[in-house]
């Protein structure tokens, strides 16, 4: 996902597409007993990251959407055609935040989210040649990305059933099923393109309508 000067490459990520994100899958036994109470075990995590990002951590990078340093790099975009490598690196650190946390909350992972490390959560996104980027686009990609909101809320609802089933599953069998897992992840995948593309504005590429990689 990295190249050799240590700045995130597009060309390395699936399909060509500047944004990958992934979820290791557990292969030990669940913890039944923090499934159990996920959403109370939660909260401290959750509070810091609402502290941090001033949004919460449900569906992936959304959590963190309030927090992303948008108008700022809009403007310089449209302006000077340049994105700030600080700006672009705090986004991309609070959209990893959010996923981490969001993941714990969705019964995909065990491990208490780290507030800076990886983890079993991966997120890349593709630092942006600003020069390359279409400089009045930014004003109008929140727009252009509606038929994805209108997907996505049917593809949130979904996540509800599943991670319903996936927490009754835990607790009786131990295990996550993984059909159920890829599909949690699938649409934490499709949520973190879509923001990388109208907000966070790292790439001109409109994102693919897939679950996935």
């Amino acid at each position: 996902m990295t190249s050799p000067d240590g700045t995130n490459d597009a060309r390395s990520h699936p399909g060509g597409y500047p944004v990958a994100f992934a979820v290791d899958y557990p292969t030990d036994p669940r913890n039944r007993l923090t499934t159990f109470f996920r959403i109370f075990t939660a909260v401290p995590i959750a509070v810091i990251l609402m502290a941090v990002g001033g949004g919460s951590p449900s569906w992936g990078g959304l959590g963190a959407a309030s927090g992303l340093l948008f108008v700022a790099p809009l403007l310089m975009i449209v302006f000077r055609q340049k994105y700030p490598r600080w700006w672009f690196d705090w986004n991309l650190q609070l959209l990893r935040f959010s996923n981490r946390v969001t993941a714990y909350l969705l019964l995909l992972r065990d491990d208490y989210p780290s507030t800076d490390a990886e983890q079993a959560v991966h997120l890349e996104i593709g630092y942006p040649d600003a020069a390359r980027l279409n400089r009045w686009l930014p004003l109008v990609k929140w727009f252009l990305a509606i038929p994805h909101y209108v997907i996505l809320i049917f593809l949130h609802v979904g996540v509800v059933f599943a991670v319903i089933i996936g927490w009754f599953a835990i607790l009786i069998t131990g295990r996550f099923p993984q059909v159920v897992f890829d599909y949690v992840v699938g649409v934490l995948r499709w949520t973190n393109r879509v923001i990388a593309y109208a907000f966070a504005l790292t790439t001109d590429a409109y994102p693919p309508f897939r679950l996935m990689p």
